[in-house]
């Protein structure tokens, strides 16, 4: 199958996901491994490397500005590579910065891995994201994206707990090297079944800066941040919620973390299905539900089983509007589908970064309640940005009839 080419504008004949996508999957897996396993090893890490808990966690924090800054730049840079080649390239650096990680002698070597690590990320998974909706029909192509962001959302729920476990019991750094194996299969994977992409003309770098510089684009951007923000402002403080206001045992937090994890990886393939029926539609009532969800968590956060339910819901809710997203910022912004497929994960970081931020600010002004609160607000920006979006291209419809 290496050597099947598909068009640019391409797919398969049947409804069927081909056996390629799942290395795409493959490789969102182990990228989602490398991104959050950290976070569960962070006392290891800062007892070996001999530096406090709070500049381990910048090591979270550099991830996410790497994929931010990183993304674009090497979009750019890659401009005029085919796209096989470019995945295995972002692959090959995704290796060398895993493989790096595991033998770090200090800090800053470590640091420095994972801003080479971050690279790949975002290109990666455009790129990918690119490659899954031409493997498939066009009515598929959500179905198809979601699929590949699946790979993260799985991350979470088998990955980083399996990467901690091998962490705590073998060293941090053979979490690293189990990535390091992982990146690799997801390599020959990529080598082996990914087809060609026969692109019909050279991309131009001015046209896609230009497309992506779209006054609909950027705001289908700042929508996905938006909702990317209203998570991470609820998510980076989910344990001391639980623990300090619901009641929970820190013991049972893992537990319902899986549970979240389930749903998010439901509501991300739920999503897409209905992306691919109704893309628009769908992303505006997901968004909305997510607002409302978040308001009732912060009134329900002193009963344990309707709590349960809601970050259940919430865990759906919250990576159903993903795929959507991604679709629409890819049809909107069709002449520059590199650049803007890979800028989405840059705005999408930088909104994890921006609610990290802003839900610690309400915990030191106003307390761990209002949290939810706060993150609902920032849900319902994000559904005024899809409206608004909406509104938007169905208006400049109107005026091209």
């Amino acid at each position: 199958m290496q050597n099947k080419d598909i068009s640019e504008a391409g797919a398969t004949a049947n409804g069927r996901f081909p056996v390629a996508l799942f290395c795409l999957t493959a490789g969102a897996f182990a990228i989602g491994m490398t991104e959050f396993v950290i976070m569960g090893l962070l006392p290891n890490v800062a007892n070996d490397l001999k530096v406090t808990i709070p500049q381990a966690g910048q090591l979270i924090t550099g991830y996410a500005l790497g994929v931010a800054v990183g993304a674009p730049l090497l979009t750019i840079a890659t401009n005029r590579v085919a796209q096989k080649q470019l995945l295995c390239l972002l692959m090959l650096i995704f290796i060398i910065g895993n493989l790096v990680a595991a033998i770090a002698p200090n800090y800053n070597v470590l640091m420095i891995s994972r801003l080479v690590t971050a690279l790949a990320h975002g290109t990666f998974l455009g790129t990918g994201s690119l490659i899954a909706a031409r493997l498939v029909r066009p009515d598929k192509r959500a179905g198809a994206v979601s699929l590949v962001l699946a790979g993260l959302t799985i991350a979470n729920i088998i990955g980083v707990p399996f990467g901690t476990l091998i962490g705590q019991q073998l060293g941090w750094r053979s979490s690293f090297g189990a990535i390091t194996i992982m990146g690799v299969i997801s390599l020959i994977g990529i080598i082996w079944l990914i087809p060609k992409i026969h692109q019909t003309e050279q991309p131009s770098l001015a046209k896609e800066v230009r497309s992506l510089l779209q006054p609909q684009v950027l705001l289908i951007l700042a929508t996905g941040a938006f909702g990317c923000c209203s998570l991470f402002t609820v998510f980076t403080y989910i344990t001391p919620m639980l623990t300090d206001v619901t009641g929970f045992q820190e013991s049972n937090v893992t537990w319902i973390l899986v549970m979240y994890g389930i749903g998010v990886t439901l509501g991300n393939l739920i999503g897409g299905r209905l992306a691919d029926w109704k893309l628009m539609p769908s992303v505006i009532t997901i968004f909305g539900l997510l607002s409302v969800l978040l308001f009732i968590l912060s009134g329900v956060l002193h009963w344990p089983v309707l709590t349960l339910i809601v970050i259940f819901l919430w865990g759906m809710a919250a990576f159903g509007i993903m795929p959507g997203i991604q679709l629409r910022i890819m049809n909107l912004a069709h002449e520059a589908p590199r650049l803007a497929a890979t800028s989405s994960h840059s705005a999408l970081n930088l909104g994890n970064a921006a609610g990290a931020f802003i839900g610690g600010v309400v915990i030191t002004h106003v307390g761990l309640l209002y949290v939810p609160l706060v993150g609902g607000v920032l849900a319902a920006i994000g559904t005024g940005g899809a409206v608004l979006s909406y509104y938007m291209v169905e208006k400049r419809k109107q005026h091209a009839a």
